[in-house]
């Protein structure tokens, strides 16, 4: 069967226009050895790395299709750990940019990624509730802690103890014991969400923030260290952070008693609260690496800054007061009130944690990062709610420190959602409008060329020669702007309400508005004499008014000038004639306002977007309708046809993007990116580019490849797309409510860890055929009397092996039938003697051994492998630790030397100093005695 009809597949090319978006948070990242000057910031689902010193973007982490939730780069400052909106983490290479490591494991949303001190563990809490704490070395899930009823806001590892703290939107704070991966402590003094959640003071303290203007300070006793003190347990609570003994007692005197105290790891009390200016929730609570500074801010644009001081500065500050109370007890002695003055000073929790200053910024804050420089400087940098990036630097140790702004990124992208988008005529330049700004775009390097003020923007044109712009607001003014110099040329009052939709002429002598006081207005590019300098300068007036019953929303010329469509606020289009404004057609049949239109270059149709999420294509000549399309599932803000071609896009307030034939009412292609509504879309005059504007701050930009799309092929993908979505939701239950029971493992089942049990299933047929082909091989020379080639299979020619990636190990190992497994536990044995992989072999043989006891144990077939097994692991094991035994003691001695020789160059050093010493002195005494 011949192509009947040939189109061409738009891809995604870019995306630009957002500096940050505002699921994820900002993080400093270590780059090229430089800290404090790169910021990662999420960028839907890319992550941005900026350089804040020049303001450039110098790295994008490419995601897939899932939105950014969370950051966290690793202690190392080599990699950085992103969270999706699917629940999905991946591990990228701050080196070479590259995501290698994919978790999957949760079914909601990342809220929050920690890694542990030396970054050898990752710890994620989702909004599915659950947390997991996964191996980033072997790359593996270790397990799932299950016990939060709400998302959780925070997870930290504890430095000292192998302990977690984590926070949820349920009011707990939950203490978890890793080594026995169950919870031993749950704090209920919360009356609302933990929102945040930091550990101070040698993790002696715990600060916790949530949906009111307190931050709660409790203080943390570790039971072990209360009995080698063997001191009461209420005294050694009250000296365990020196001066704070009256916030410290219950009012009983002693400390809640958890219901099996032999249980108890610790205990937790509370020390007081301090309060914060802010009256809402706390948004994000932090807390900088030398634990020194504490900043939080809430739902607006100020960020908070405390100073957690160190025992020897409370001790001073103790002191003082002291000294001040006995000064003061000293004067009204003398005055004769009392004879023996009785000085007692309490140490209250605000001299402890004292204010440091308020950071204002100028929007309200998204999320923010905390770093501190070797020179005592502290950088804060925030991602505001408005697409900036904003970097502060401040002297915490001055009295009075002032925050400085030392940066901000911009250029990169508008304050305010895009309203309007447009081509040049040779296709290079883009145009996009605001609330505040019009930006020019380099369409191949993606640069902003110019930004210029404007009002609130909602459509836009370039006059013909690209050498100025003409943008319509809303409220109803032409604003006209010169390219080269970037200046406002004229602002012209066009009509009383907003200046919807704006046509260009087919001649390029003029265009024509529609507004919403109900008129229609006709204006010609005329040339002015220019009262600043000799030359002419371009305006516009107007030539003629069609004023009409109803607001109008859209209006377009036909490619002959000959006819004008408008498009009312009473759901129809109404057709004139240019040329004496004579009533022609009505289209009505939209049950909602006809939101946008286009005209095809032939004249012959017309296709209008509505609200009521139909397309509709209509005939010029009658006005018949062609056809009524279901476009979107929510309203069509866009609509466009392809230069030369009765094709045409739509884009939806369903996120998407769909080109369509209005010959043969095909749906052609979806294009899906964008994560919510798209307010317009711009396509080239050539048909090689469409760029789109969405709520999610970010442009985007597709691109018309070689490549031919066949409809049906297209319909299969996204019935595969489909089914594997399906397929990964295979797990939740049928009736809604109803809970299965606890999942153990880590992982969870998605389209990848099917196909990989497909593929140990394959390579397991292929082992099967290979051994039984051996076999026959075998015979057959034995037969021959010589040797016989052995034919090779072609699979095992093409591909060498077939191989499944560590991550979907488990999972892929867990859907596998068991009729497999007795051949891979031969070919284990195998393995494990050749001495391959032993590690990994045995991370797969003991998860085959605890999911398949019982069936392995009572097959009668399986002891002699599992006996063969027993005995070649434990050997080989007990070979591998010797190895590694070996090279750590190795390692320990090179240590010892490096020291032993850094001493002797310093002892070295010092001697060559003081003989250098010695002769100067003898030197000088030698002058002394000549000059005698």
């Amino acid at each position: 069967m011949g192509l009947t009809k040939q189109y061409l597949r738009y891809v995604a090319s870019a995306v630009f226009g957002v500096i940050g978006s505002q699921k994820g948070n900002i993080v400093f990242v270590t780059l090229r050895g430089e800290k404090g000057r790169y910021v990662a910031v999420p960028a839907c689902e890319h992550v941005f790395i900026w350089d804040l010193r020049k303001g450039e973007k110098i790295l994008i982490l490419q995601g897939l299709k899932q939105e950014v939730t969370c950051l966290c780069p690793s202690p190392d400052g080599l990699h950085l750990a992103v969270g999706y909106e699917d629940g999905s983490i991946r591990i990228f290479s701050l080196l070479s940019g590259e995501g290698n490591v994919t978790f999957n494991g949760h079914k909601a949303a990342i809220t929050t990624l920690k890694y542990d001190q030396l970054g050898g563990r990752l710890a994620s809490g989702s909004k599915d509730t659950d947390v997991i704490v996964w191996d980033v070395i072997n790359e593996s899930g270790l397990y799932r802690l299950k016990g939060h009823k709400d998302a959780i806001t925070q997870a930290l590892f504890l430095r000292e103890k192998n302990l977690l703290v984590t926070s949820g939107k349920d009011t707990m704070v939950k203490w978890w014991d890793l080594d026995t991966q169950h919870c031993f402590k749950t704090m209920v003094g919360h009356r609302t969400e933990v929102w945040g959640l930091v550990l101070v003071s040698e993790e002696k303290r715990l600060i916790t923030g949530a949906s009111d203007s307190e931050l709660r300070v409790w203080d943390i006793a570790y039971l072990q260290e209360i009995e080698d003190l063997e001191e009461p347990d209420p005294k050694k609570i009250k000296g365990s952070s020196p001066g704070i003994q009256d916030t410290l007692e219950a009012e009983d005197g002693t400390f809640e008693m958890d219901e099996a105290p032999e249980d108890r790891i610790l205990s937790c009390r509370k020390a007081g609260s301090i309060m914060r200016e802010g009256r809402d929730r706390v948004v994000n609570l932090a807390v900088e690496k030398t634990g020194r500074i504490l900043a939080c801010h809430g739902t607006d644009s100020v960020l908070e800054l405390f100073c957690i001081l160190s025992k020897e500065e409370i001790k001073k500050k103790m002191d003082k007061k002291m000294k001040k109370a006995r000064k003061k007890a000293k004067l009204h002695s003398c005055k004769g009130e009392e004879e023996d003055p009785e000085v007692n000073v309490e140490m209250s929790l605000q001299d402890e944690i004292q204010r440091v200053t308020n950071i204002k910024t100028s929007a309200k804050i998204k999320s923010f990062d905390l770093i501190h420089s070797p020179q005592g400087e502290l950088k804060a940098v925030f991602l505001l709610q408005n697409n900036l990036v904003e970097l502060y630097s401040l002297n915490p140790s001055l009295p009075t420190p002032q925050p400085v702004r030392t940066s901000r990124i911009t250029i990169g992208g508008h304050r305010s959602d895009v309203r309007t988008l447009s081509f040049s005529s040779d296709n290079i330049a883009v145009l996009s409008a605001a609330a505040d700004s019009i930006k020019i775009w380099n369409r191949s390097t993606l640069q902003c060329i110019r930004t210029m003020t404007c009002e609130y923007a909602l459509c836009s044109f370039f006059v013909p020669g690209d050498r100025q712009v003409v943008i319509g607001t809303k409220t109803g003014k032409l604003q006209l702007y010169d390219l080269a110099s970037g200046n406002l040329l004229e602002t012209i009052d066009a009509h009383d309400g907003a200046l919807w939709s704006m046509s260009l002429s087919p001649d390029q002598r003029g265009f024509v508005t529609g507004g919403a006081d109900k008129s229609v207005k006709f204006w010609d590019f005329e040339l002015v004499k220019d009262e600043n300098s000799t030359q002419k300068r371009l305006s516009v007036k107007q030539t003629r008014t069609l004023q009409l019953d109803e607001d109008v929303l859209c209006v377009s010329y036909s490619p002959n000038q000959k006819l004008l469509a408008v498009s009312l606020l009473d759901c129809t289009v109404k057709i004139f004639y240019v040329d004496t404004l004579k009533f022609f057609l009505s289209l009505y049949g939209h049950k909602l306002p006809v939101i946008c239109m286009d005209i095809s270059y032939d004249g012959a149709l017309i296709a209008t977007g509505s609200a009521d999420r139909n397309v509709k294509i209509w005939g010029l000549d009658f006005g018949d309708c062609h056809k009524s399309l279901f476009a979107h599932d929510d309203s069509v803000m866009y609509l466009q046809f392809v230069p030369k071609s009765h094709l045409f896009f739509t884009a939806g307030k369903d996120h998407k993007i769909k080109q369509w034939d209005a010959d043969k009412f095909e749906h052609i292609q979806t294009l899906e990116g964008h994560h919510q509504e798209i307010w317009c879309l711009a396509v080239s005059p050539s048909g090689d580019y469409v760029v789109s504007s969405s709520h999610d701050k970010s442009l985007r930009l597709w691109e018309r490849t070689r490549e031919p799309l066949i409809l049906e092929e297209e319909r299969e993908m996204e019935r595969e797309a489909e089914y594997e979505e399906s397929v990964a939701k295979e797990d939740q239950p049928a009736v809604p409510g109803e809970t299965q029971g606890d999942s153990y493992f880590t992982g969870k089942k998605t389209i990848e860890t099917v196909k990989a049990a497909e593929r140990i299933m394959e390579a397991i047929e292929l082992y099967r055929e290979e051994t039984a082909k051996m076999k026959e091989h075998k015979a057959i020379c034995k037969a021959a009397g010589k040797e016989v080639p052995l034919p090779t299979n072609p699979i095992l020619m093409a591909y060498g092996s077939i191989s499944v990636s560590k991550i979907e190990l488990e999972e892929s190992l867990l859907v596998l039938p068991f009729s497999y497994v007795p051949d891979i536990l031969k070919l284990f044995n195998e393995f494990i003697q050749l001495g391959s992989d032993v590690e990994l072999i045995c991370r797969c043989l003991f998860f085959l051994l605890r999911i398949h006891f019982g069936q392995i144990t009572s097959n009668q077939m399986l002891v002699p492998v599992i006996e063969k097994l027993r005995e070649t692991t434990i050997s080989k094991v007990s070979q591998v630790r010797d190895v590694i035994g070996f090279n750590m003691a190795g390692l320990d001695y090179l240590k010892r030397e490096c020291e032993a020789k850094s001493e002797v160059m310093f002892f070295a050093d010092a001697t060559s100093h003081l003989e250098e010493k010695k002769r100067k002195r003898k030197k000088r005494e030698k002058l002394i005695l000549t000059l005698t």
